[in-house]
C-alpha cells in the first residue's frame, strides 16, 4: 500500500507568457492537485524557479517528475522533499483590534517575529514568515481577536547550505 505524502518541488523554467499554464495543466489533465504554487524570477531574467507542493504517493511523485521534464520549457526538477532545505511561506493577517487588545496583539506579533504593517481604528495587519505550522501557529492564536482576513503566499524553499540548485 502506497503511502500519501507531501512532496516540494523546485522547477527552473523558461521565464515567458505561459509557462505556468502548461505546468498547472499537467497536474490538472491527470487530476493531481497542487497543495501550493509559488513563482518568481531568479538572478537571471530569462529564468523563474517555480516552488510546487503537491500531495500523492511515490508513483504519483514520479510520474509529475517525468511529465515535468518532458516540457521545453522546464530547465530543470529539484526534489526538495526529503532534501535539507529551508522552507519559508509569508502570510498576511488583519486582524480585529481595539485599544483594549492591540498592545496584548502586538506583544503576540513579537513572539513571532512578525511585523505590523498596517494599523486602522479597528485593525492591525500583521506579516509574519515561516514554515507552515508556525504559521498555523499564528493563525490559531489570532482566531480569538478576530480574524477579517488572510493572506498566505504558499510555501517556497530552497536547499541550505552551499549546494545550488542551478
Amino acid at each position: 500500500m502506497s503511502t500519501i505524502k507531501r512532496y516540494v518541488l523546485s522547477v527552473l523554467v523558461e521565464n515567458h507568457s505561459g509557462v505556468l499554464s502548461r505546468i498547472a495543466g499537467l497536474f490538472s489533465r491527470r487530476g493531481y492537485n497542487i497543495h501550493s504554487l509559488t513563482v518568481g524570477v531568479t538572478g537571471d531574467p530569462k529564468i523563474s524557479r517555480m516552488t510546487i507542493v503537491s500531495l500523492g504517493d511515490d508513483y504519483i511523485f514520479e510520474q509529475i517528475s517525468k511529465q515535468l521534464n518532458k516540457l521545453i520549457e522546464v530547465i530543470k526538477v529539484i526534489d526538495l522533499t526529503d532534501a535539507p532545505a529551508v522552507y519559508r511561506e509569508l502570510c498576511l493577517v488583519k486582524v480585529s483590534a481595539d485599544s483594549n487588545n492591540k498592545l496584548l496583539i502586538m506583544e503576540i506579533v513579537n513572539t513571532f517575529r512578525g511585523n505590523i504593517v498596517d494599523m486602522g481604528d479597528k485593525s492591525l495587519t500583521i506579516e509574519t514568515t515561516g514554515d507552515e505550522e508556525k504559521i498555523s501557529a499564528f493563525i490559531d492564536i489570532m482566531k480569538p481577536y478576530g480574524i477579517k482576513e488572510i493572506v498566505r503566499t504558499g510555501l517556497t524553499a530552497v536547499y541550505r547550505g552551499n549546494k545550488l540548485e542551478q
